[in-house]
């Protein structure tokens, strides 16, 4: 066991710099991922009758990352890509700061925290895709991605529990004077001290800047238009799965120290495996796993809907567990070797693919959000968490025919590729 370990870390070791400095600063901004994603949402809940509260801080978060991006390419300019991929970390503390300050929430307050948390994301996921894309090879993304969401898998067992653990406790101890908000405002706490951690290490990747070049166009070649279609869907789920499971747990199972208790037990029953993947899955077998992906998140979705009670939302948490790392896993590296590919077809800046691509899944998540929100608040709250997500699953489930028509495209058989432009060789993706 301790030679299987040390041969894992030798390997680790073996990759460049940059890359082993990216997936580090994402191991520790991952501990307070789940910090945001899972008890924000709970905060709103415990603190609003309004459930459509969540899903209208999801949007007000969707709306923010395509407007950030934009901004993050003229500043990329003028800025050290370091420092902008800090102030995306440090900006999400200063979100949870503005909503546990708000006295009363209400659509406004909460869209404006929404809006700063999209401005957070949006400077960490435009320097982040970007640095990716310029510290990995296609050959190893499905390592780097793996390993990737191996860290968030793990911190996704530890952080939920933890974070869930301690709010219940204050509550049923009578701490800080009974008031559990307060455990909230230590958590946000945890959260800036955790970014700022991050932030130090980052900067010691040397990282650099894209080249001086215009990004906003509106003509791509046709795989890319196909890409964009895959990012689309990938939206729609996005839109709506990152607040489905806080808000059927805390409506069918139990308090905050469910929540993170069942987010611990699920993220570890896949941590295991997301590792194995990422370390020996080969670029040819991105398209079954996508495929695994999604036929699981439809099946979580069909669980709920069916049985609509604390075991549905098990077994959904369970599917979800095992699909969201399969489909990152598979997704991105298809993404990046896209980009790759049109990039040096059209002799543009990779940050133009980056953008673009951000377009897409706002499309996307414009259209998962806003159907909860329609549902929630003109049909009624049963309707919404109870088939809102089957729908959902199903339009995502049409990405299996997208990816696979990217795989299969004529594009990728170009003549003019040589061993010095690897970026336009023909291999299986």
């Amino acid at each position: 066991m301790l030679k299987k370990l040390t041969n894992e870390i030798a390997f680790f070791q073996s990759h460049p710099l940059g890359m082993r400095t990216l997936l580090l600063t994402n191991l520790i901004y991952g501990l307070v991922m789940p910090i945001i994603e899972l008890f924000v949402g709970a905060y709103i809940m415990r603190n609003s009758s309004d459930i459509s509260l969540v899903v209208i801080f999801q949007l007000a978060v969707y709306t923010g990352i395509p407007t950030t991006f934009m901004i993050n390419g003229f500043l990329l300019n003028r800025v050290p890509i370091s420092k902008l991929y800090s102030l995306g970390m440090l900006l999400s503390g200063v979100s949870m700061a503005a909503m546990m300050s708000l006295q009363e929430l209400n659509t406004l307050g909460v869209f404006i925290a929404g809006l700063i948390m999209g401005l957070s994301y949006g400077f960490f996921w435009a320097n982040r895709d970007f640095l990716a894309l310029n510290t990995t090879k296609d050959k190893n993304r499905n390592y780097y991605y793996g390993i990737e969401t191996f860290f968030y898998t793990m911190t996704g067992i530890v952080v939920p529990a933890a974070a869930g653990a301690f709010i219940a406790a204050t509550q049923s101890n009578g701490w800080f004077a009974g008031n559990v908000n307060f455990a909230y405002y230590i958590l946000t706490v945890f959260v800036f001290c955790m970014t700022v951690l991050a932030s130090i290490l980052v900067h010691r990747g040397n990282f650099q800047n894209p080249k001086k070049a215009p990004f906003l166009f509106f003509n791509f070649d046709r795989l890319w238009n196909k890409m964009l279609g895959m990012a689309a869907l990938k939206g729609v789920a996005q839109g709506y799965i990152v607040t489905a499971p806080t808000m059927l747990v805390l409506r069918l199972v139990g308090k905050e120290g469910s929540l993170g208790a069942i987010q611990s037990i699920v993220a570890l029953l896949s941590a295991i495996l997301l590792y194995v993947l990422g370390r020996w899955a080969k670029p040819q077998h991105r398209l079954t796993i996508y495929t695994i992906g999604l036929t699981l998140f439809v099946l979580g979705a069909l669980f709920n809907a069916t049985l609509f009670s604390a075991t549905g939302v098990i077994l959904f948490g369970l599917c979800l567990a095992f699909a969201r790392p399969l489909l990152d896993i598979a997704y991105f590296p298809i993404q990046m070797k896209v980009i790759d590919y049109v990039a040096a077809l059209e002799k543009r800046n990779e940050f133009t693919y980056i953008f673009n691509h951000e377009l897409g899944l706002y499309i996307g998540r414009l259209f998962g959000c806003g159907l909860f929100i329609l549902l929630a608040r003109y049909v009624n709250e049963y309707i919404a968490l109870r088939y809102a997500l089957l729908v959902i699953a199903l339009v995502h489930f049409l990405g299996i025919f997208m990816a696979k028509s990217i795989l299969n495209d004529r594009s990728w058989d170009n003549s003019t590729a040589t061993e010095d432009d690897p970026g336009l060789v023909r291999e299986p993706i």
